[in-house]
């Protein structure tokens, strides 16, 4: 088994019609912080949704209010900033751990007090991950809750470090594939390989997500020398 093998994105993704929302952070080949987060919906409710950018954070919104039918799980701040470190995460724990870095603690402080989502039969991991920025370079964690036992009786909390590399990230998803219910994400994230082109990293993305259950996708690079960052927001509902 090599451990140090590297796929592409679309490798991952093309043949996956359902692996859920998901987050990919690393560094560009020419030094660039860069993540990624994409969501991904198979009921209406789900598909019902859109990336905001609003007050320096990134929200999922109903794109028609009137068609919201339970908002609790599809409605949050999907990233947000503090400090020098950037947040991005599947759910309202994005909250959680602006607030434990707010009150002087970390991801792993604040993630502790939360478990995966209580959507039972899928038990719906909870994936995030935090960029924290500095003397010209960075560093980055990530994280996935899920359950430990297929009754949900049991959250096992997974915390993994990295030092970047150039052209190389890591790739978290909430499911393996489709099914019902729907698997659960096992083992490490992912090795990727990141290019220095934005726009060929997101088209990658967008392009291999299943083009049914697709909803959003944002991606950022930043310099981290000199802090100006390059976005890139697509809502599959205009």
């Amino acid at each position: 088994m090599n451990v140090y093998k590297t796929d592409s994105i679309e490798e991952l993704l093309a043949n996956n019609p359902y692996p859920g929302r998901g987050i990919v952070i690393g560094k560009s080949d020419d030094g660039a912080a860069v993540f990624a987060y994409f969501i991904m919906g198979r009921s209406e409710n789900s598909r019902n949704r859109v990336f905001v950018e609003r007050d320096g954070a990134v929200f999922t919104e109903p794109y028609d209010f009137a068609k919201v039918s339970d908002p609790s799980l599809i409605i949050y701040s999907a990233i947000r900033e503090i400090e020098n470190k950037i947040i991005v995460t599947n759910g309202d724990q994005t909250d959680t751990i602006y607030d434990a870095i707010k009150a002087g603690g970390d991801m792993r402080e604040g993630l502790r007090t939360r478990e995966f989502e209580p959507d039972a039969p899928n038990l719906t991991p909870r994936i995030s991950g935090v960029i924290t920025m500095g003397r010209g370079d960075f560093t980055y964690e990530m994280s996935i809750l899920k359950s430990g036992t297929p009754d949900g009786t049991v959250c096992n909390r997974y915390f993994y470090e990295y030092t970047p590399v150039s052209g190389l990230g890591h790739f978290i998803h909430t499911y393996v594939t489709d099914g019902n219910p729907l698997p659960t994400f096992v083992g490490e994230p992912e090795r990727v390989s990141i290019p220095t082109d934005i726009d060929r990293f997101t088209k990658a993305i967008w392009d291999n997500l299943n083009e049914e259950n697709k909803i959003s996708l944002y991606v950022r690079y930043t310099d981290p020398k000199s802090g100006a960052s390059d976005v890139r927001l697509i809502n599959k509902h205009k």
